[in-house]
């Protein structure tokens, strides 16, 4: 795994390659996960699931991309998006999956040490107003003997819908 800030834009990469070590062919799923704030450290700290309310995601096929707006609760508070992207080196094994509601994806009672998500269900697709929102997107990938594969996760911020989808197609 490795980790990188991009230094001109507001978005974090991280790249994940495999490789197969064996002598047979193998099956791999890569799931990404991420909790949403879209708003100052203080009004997340003060008030997280309110400042959730006002999240709203949307899925862009065309680039494997979950985009994410808060409405302004004022004329006078900016709005702001967040996108999360999967890009694979080469050519994809299977469909994206994803899912944005936090309760579907970990399940009652359970936790993101331990999400219902992992346990061979395949998510949900849930966009739009959800309660209390995340991020998250899947792939399987196969390896024969002794290839390697490496898909990127990034996930950043911009001042609206446009760049945060011209973002997403760049990532």
């Amino acid at each position: 795994l490795e980790i990188a800030v991009s230094p001109e834009d507001d978005a974090e990469v991280r790249r994940v390659s495999l490789t197969n070590r064996g002598d047979r062919p193998c099956e791999i799923e890569l799931t990404s996960y991420v909790e949403l704030a879209l708003g100052t450290v203080a009004e997340d700290a003060a008030h997280p699931a309110f400042g959730k309310l006002f999240v709203e995601t949307e899925w862009v096929p065309e680039c494997a991309a979950l985009l994410a707006r808060r409405r302004p609760r004022s004329p006078f508070e900016p709005s702001l998006h967040a996108f999360h992207v999967l890009s694979i080196d080469g050519r994809s094994q299977g469909q994206v999956e994803f899912e944005t509601d936090r309760m579907r994806f970990l399940g009652r009672g359970r936790g993101p040490d331990d999400p219902l998500a992992l346990d061979g269900r395949a998510l949900s697709g849930t966009t739009g107003a959800v309660l209390d929102p995340v991020l998250s997107l899947r792939t399987r990938v196969r390896l024969a003997p002794g290839a390697l594969a490496r898909l990127s996760f990034t996930t950043g911020v911009a001042a609206d819908r446009s760049a945060a989808g011209a973002l997403a197609r760049k990532y």
